[in-house]
């Protein structure tokens, strides 16, 4: 009950202070600004701004704002080759000693059950929802940025958002390509039901 109220005051927050530097640098001129202020900028841009859609889902299910249709992947070859070409897997291994290391962390996404598999699939559902809106969002503070001249933050912030929430998506529609091929294998596995006929008969054994 704490998170539903803490965590949209933190991106509440987060949003508020991306507005902040967003009218900084509508007011103030491009050459004002040197250039490790500007990478600051970019980097804060997409921090507060993925922030803002993080928070909310780690209260909410906001998955659920985007239709099925957008979570089903029609062109698994085309996800994979994209994958191969972006170094999705040294990604997601870096990933993985950043965030993943520790088995609890690992086990809150899948535990090995086949709930764990309904809910990885959630999780990626969520992650993935969190960091479309934000790339979204970024880029459209990114043509406001180019309108006032700012091109040196708009090209880093479009480059950090490509690594911060466009190769997050492409990892988790990669999770949903593997988990949608293991439903496959244990839809196949016919489940056992032992018969009457299998149950031994113990009417003859003495209480």
């Amino acid at each position: 009950m704490v998170k539903k109220i803490l965590f949209p005051l933190i991106a509440i927050f987060l949003a508020y202070r991306s507005y902040e530097m967003v009218k900084t640098l509508w007011y103030i001129e491009a050459s004002g600004i040197n250039i490790l202020i500007q990478i600051l900028f970019s980097i804060l841009l997409n921090l507060f701004i993925t922030g803002i859609f993080a928070f909310m889902g780690f209260a909410y299910k906001t998955s659920r704002l985007l239709g099925e249709n957008y979570y089903r992947t029609d062109n698994p070859h085309l996800v994979m080759e994209l994958s191969k070409l972006l170094k999705i897997e040294s990604f997601k291994k870096f990933l993985i000693i950043l965030f993943w290391g520790k088995g609890k962390n690992r086990k809150k996404y899948f535990d090995g059950t086949r709930w764990g598999l309904d809910n990885f699939e959630y999780q990626t559902r969520q992650s993935e929802f969190g960091h479309f809106s934000a790339l979204i969002a970024i880029q459209i503070v990114v043509i406001l940025i180019i309108i006032k001249g700012h091109y040196v933050i708009a090209l880093m912030t479009t480059l950090i958002n490509a690594i911060f929430n466009y190769l997050p998506i492409l990892l988790q529609r990669n999770h949903r390509i593997q988990i949608d091929r293991i439903r496959k294998v244990l839809n196949k596995i016919p489940t056992v039901i032992p018969s009457q006929n299998s149950v031994p008969d113990r009417s003859g054994i003495a209480d």
